[in-house]
C-alpha cells in the first residue's frame, strides 16, 4: 500500500483511546516538534469543542513498527511509570492531545479549568447560559503560588456552578467523583434535628443525583468524542515523514524556519537541536539575554559555513556540519555574551542592533582564549561594534552587509598580522563608506525604549560610562538596569506645555523607578534635587556627569512664574543648550570607542569646553 493510499482516509479514534494510549505510553512526540504553545485561550476553546461535541481537525501519526526512527519524547507529564511499546509518533496534534492530557489532570501551573453549569449556579439567577469550560488563572505573590480561595474548596466551586474538569478523565473515576460530591455538597445536606428533615433529605439526594447525573453525560461525551487521524505507515521514510510534517503543519502558527531546520537536523543526523539548545542555555545563560537563543544559534551557525545569516543562508546550510562545528557555536555565543557585557551592553532592551551578534560570535572561531592576539583581536571587535552602534549601516539590509563585514573581518583575523590601514577593507569600519554620527544626528535620535539604534547607542554611551543611579547612586549593572525606566531628563509635563518635543535619546536617562513618579511640570533640577539623597550640588553634579548630563545646564533651568511665550522661548533656549552639551559629549566617547579605545568619565568631560568640564 503506497503513503498516498494510506493517509488518503482519516480513521477514527475517541478521546477515551487516545489518552488509554497515551497513558500506557505507546503515543510519543518526534523531538524535532515544537514545544507546548497554546496559551489558555486555545486550551479553553479546545475544551469547550469537545464538550459542545463540536468537530475539530484531523490529527497526523506515523506508526511504529520496531525500532522508533526519530529520537522522542512523551506528551508533557505523560510519561508511563514503565515503558510501553511505542506503536505511534504523533506528527500533528501535539498541542491539542497536550491540552487535553494535562487539563483531564489539571496540572498547568498557572490555571485550573473549570466546567461551568449554570443550573447550579447558587449566585446567579441566569439559569439558561451554556454549559462551558471557564479557566481561574493563578499568580505568584511575595515568591508563592496564589489563586482564589475558592478555586480549591469543592462546596465555593458548586455554589458557583463550577465542576473541576478533572473530573471528566476517561477511566473509573467513580470513587474520586463521590469524594468530590461529598466534600461539595456538604454544606447543603439537612441535619437530623431539621424540620421536614426526611423532605429535605430527598431534596439534597435528589440534588445530588442531578449533578452526577449531569457529570457522567459529559464523561460519556468527553470519552467518546471523535479526533480522527491520518496514518502514515511504519515503513515511510525520515525524509518523506519530515515533508509530510512540514506540509502538514499550516494551522494559526506556521512553523518557523527553526522548526524545520530541526526536523533536518533530526533527520540527516538523528539529534535533537532542542535538546543541544536547552544544555546550550543551562551552560552558557548569558547569551539569552542578548534575544532568541534558537535565531542566535542559525545565525551564528550560517556565519561559521560563510552564509548569509538569513533565511536563504540558512535553509543551505549544511545540517550535519552545524553539528560538527556546534562546540565552536557554543563557545562564540558564550564568548559574545562575555565581550557585551565587558561593553556594559547588558541585553536586548538595551542592544542598538542584533545585526551584530551573530557576527561577534561566529569571530570568536578565529580568536585564541589568550595571549597577545586576543587584546588585538578583541580591540578589533570593539571598533566593529561601536561602528555598528554608530553609523547606519544596519539600517536596511541587516544579514548581507553582516556577511560583508565578517567576510572582512574574517581575513583580518586569519592574517593577525593587519594595521590600522587594513581596517577600511571592513565596510562598517570605513569611514567614506560608513560615516559615523555627529552631532546634528543625534540631535534627531528618538527615545531609546524604541528600536533605533542611534537612540540606543546614546544610551549605551552612557551605561559604558557607569550610569550612577541618581537615588542611590549604583552603577549600571545587568541586574540593576532591571528595576530602572527611562526618564524624562527634561520633563515631559514641562516640554509639552511649549509645545517642545520630549522624547528625545539625548533627553533620557535611566534609572530605578522610585526617581520616575510623580515628576509633574517641575525645574529638572528642582525635581532631582528631591530624589537625591544627599540632595549637596557636589552629590547631585557627580551623578549627572556619569549620564553625561551637565549640572550647570540644569541649574540655569529655572521657569517658575514663566508661561506663554516667556516660557517656550527660555525652555527652548535651555533645552537646546542641554541637548547640544550633550550630543558633543557622546561624540566625545563615540570617537575613543568606534577607534576601539575605552575612554574614561573624566576624559570625555575634559574634552569638551562644555559646562562641568572640570
Amino acid at each position: 500500500m503506497s503513503v498516498m493510499q494510506q493517509s488518503s482516509r482519516a480513521q477514527d479514534r475517541t478521546l477515551g483511546v487516545w489518552f488509554q494510549h497515551i497513558q500506557q505510553g505507546m503515543i510519543k512526540l518526534p523531538r524535532f516538534q515544537r514545544f507546548e504553545a497554546w496559551d489558555r485561550g486555545r486550551i479553553t476553546s479546545f475544551l469547550n469543542t469537545v464538550i459542545s461535541n463540536l468537530p475539530v481537525g484531523v490529527t497526523l501519526a506515523l506508526e511504529v513498527a520496531g525500532v522508533e526512527k526519530f529520537e522522542s519524547r512523551y506528551i508533557v507529564s505523560a510519561e508511563p511509570a514503565s515503558n510501553g511499546t511505542v506503536t505511534q509518533h504523533l506528527l500533528d496534534g501535539q498541542q491539542r492531545l497536550t491540552a487535553f492530557w494535562r487539563s483531564m489532570h489539571n496540572n498547568y501551573e498557572w490555571e485550573t479549568f473549570y466546567v461551568y453549569l449554570p443550573q447550579f449556579d447558587r449566585t446567579q439567577q441566569n439559569k439558561d447560559a451554556d454549559a462551558e469550560v471557564r479557566c481561574v488563572p493563578r499568580w505568584t505573590n511575595k515568591h508563592q503560588l496564589r489563586m482564589p480561595r475558592w478555586a480549591d474548596e469543592p462546596a465555593k466551586c458548586l455554589e458557583r456552578g463550577l465542576l473541576p474538569v478533572h473530573l471528566l478523565r476517561p477511566g473509573d473515576l467513580s470513587s474520586e467523583i463521590d469524594t468530590w460530591l461529598t466534600q461539595a455538597t456538604k454544606p447543603l445536606e439537612p441535619s437530623d434535628t431539621d424540620p421536614d428533615a426526611l423532605a429535605k433529605y430527598k431534596a439534597y439526594t435528589a440534588m445530588r443525583d442531578k449533578i452526577k447525573a449531569e457529570i457522567t453525560s459529559l464523561r460519556e461525551r468527553v470519552t467518546h468524542f471523535n479526533l480522527p487521524y491520518l496514518s502514515l505507515p511504519s515503513d515511510t521514510s525520515k525524509d518523506v515523514a519530515l515533508q509530510v510534517f512540514i506540509n502538514m503543519n499550516t494551522n494559526s502558527k506556521p512553523l518557523s524556519l527553526y522548526d524545520i531546520i530541526v526536523a533536518e537536523v533530526e533527520s540527516v543526523a538523528g539529534r535533537s537541536l532542542h535538546d543541544l539548545e536547552t544544555a546550550l542555555v543551562t551552560k552558557h545563560p548569558k547569551a539569552s539575554r542578548y534575544g532568541d537563543v534558537s535565531d542566535l544559534i542559525l545565525a551564528t551557525s550560517a556565519l561559521l559555513q560563510e552564509k548569509l545569516p538569513n533565511a536563504r543562508g540558512m535553509v543551505e546550510m549544511d545540517k550535519r556540519a552545524l553539528l560538527d562545528k556546534w562546540p565552536k557555536l557554543e563557545r562564540g555565543l558564550d564568548r559574545m555574551a562575555s565581550f557585551l557585557e565587558g561593553e556594559r551592553i547588558f541585553d536586548e532592551a538595551r542592544l542598538p542592533t542584533n545585526a551584530v551578534l551573530a557576527v561577534i560570535a561566529a569571530a570568536y572561531e578565529l580568536i585564541p582564549e589568550d595571549g597577545d592576539f586576543l587584546a588585538k583581536a578583541e580591540k578589533l571587535l570593539k571598533r566593529y561594534l561601536w561602528s555598528s552602534f554608530f553609523s547606519d549601516r544596519y539600517e536596511n539590509s541587516a544579514a548581507s552587509r553582516a556577511y560583508a563585514d565578517f567576510k572582512a573581518l574574517k581575513a583580518l583575523l586569519v592574517k593577525q598580522t593587519f594595521n590600522d590601514a587594513e581596517l577600511t577593507t571592513v565596510p562598517v569600519l570605513n569611514r567614506a563608506e560608513s560615516p559615523l554620527a555627529d552631532v546634528d544626528s543625534l540631535l534627531a535620535a528618538r527615545w531609546p525604549k524604541a528600536a533605533g539604534i542611534e537612540a540606543r547607542a546614546i544610551l549605551a554611551v552612557s551605561l559604558y560610562l557607569g550610569a550612577n543611579d541618581f537615588a542611590d547612586n549604583r552603577t549600571a549593572t545587568y541586574d540593576s538596569i532591571q528595576k530602572r525606566e527611562y526618564h524624562h531628563v527634561f520633563p515631559d509635563a514641562l516640554l509639552s506645555e511649549a509645545g517642545i518635543e520630549s522624547y528625545l535619546a539625548l533627553n533620557c536617562a535611566l534609572i530605578t523607578w522610585k526617581t520616575n513618579r510623580i515628576i509633574g511640570r517641575k525645574d529638572p533640577l528642582e525635581y532631582l534635587n528631591e530624589r537625591v539623597a544627599a540632595a549637596d550640588a557636589a552629590t547631585v553634579k557627580e551623578r549627572l556627569r556619569s549620564h553625561l548630563i551637565s549640572f550647570d545646564h540644569l541649574s540655569k533651568a529655572h521657569y517658575a512664574g514663566l508661561s506663554g511665550d516667556d516660557l517656550t522661548k527660555k525652555l527652548k533656549e535651555d533645552f537646546a543648550q542641554f541637548l547640544q552639551s550633550r550630543a558633543a559629549l557622546v561624540v566625545a566617547a563615540m570617537n575613543k570607542l568606534v577607534a576601539g579605545e575605552t575612554p574614561q568619565l573624566e576624559e570625555v568631560w575634559q574634552s569638551q569646553s562644555a559646562p562641568d568640564a572640570s
